[in-house]
């Protein structure tokens, strides 16, 4: 399903980029939109404002990827955690096993250009000393 939406944020300053280009491109995007804007402990925030360039093997080609967040959160102890977040269904983000399907092999090329856009991003984190979360319906609707 094929949903599209801006979000105005209620709160402008917390936001890092222009306030009235947010795209949401699923309802679960629109979520962490308004728990970004809402929490308090979430310092500044964007969305789709980082870029990160990673390879495919797929068209051995380099190709820039824009994860869906970034935040800044003060942390229980004082200390502020910086997040790169990606948000996308769980059957995404594990292996296609069923080869007797017709998307299989689109499902199969779609998991390989996610795990070099992770990869490049879990590493991308580690030179800045942030951290790289995937956020599932699990975590967006415990």
């Amino acid at each position: 399903m094929a949903y599209k939406s801006k979000y105005a944020p209620k709160y402008h300053k917390k936001y890092i980029g222009d306030p009235t280009k947010i795209i949401c491109r699923s309802t679960w995007e629109r979520k962490v939109c308004k728990f970004m804007d809402l929490n308090e402990n979430v310092l500044k925030w964007a969305s789709e404002e980082i870029s990160i360039p990673y390879f495919s093997q797929i068209d051995n080609k380099w190709h820039k990827y824009y994860p869906d967040f970034f935040c800044e959160i003060l942390k229980k102890d004082k200390k502020i955690s910086k997040l790169v977040i990606e948000v996308k269904p769980k059957k995404q983000t594990k292996e296609p096993v069923n080869k007797k399907t017709k998307s299989y092999l689109r499902e199969m090329k779609t998991f390989h250009i996610n795990t070099c856009k992770w990869t490049a991003a879990t590493d991308f984190c580690k030179k800045n000393n942030w951290e790289f979360k995937i956020l599932t319906e699990e975590d967006i609707f415990k």
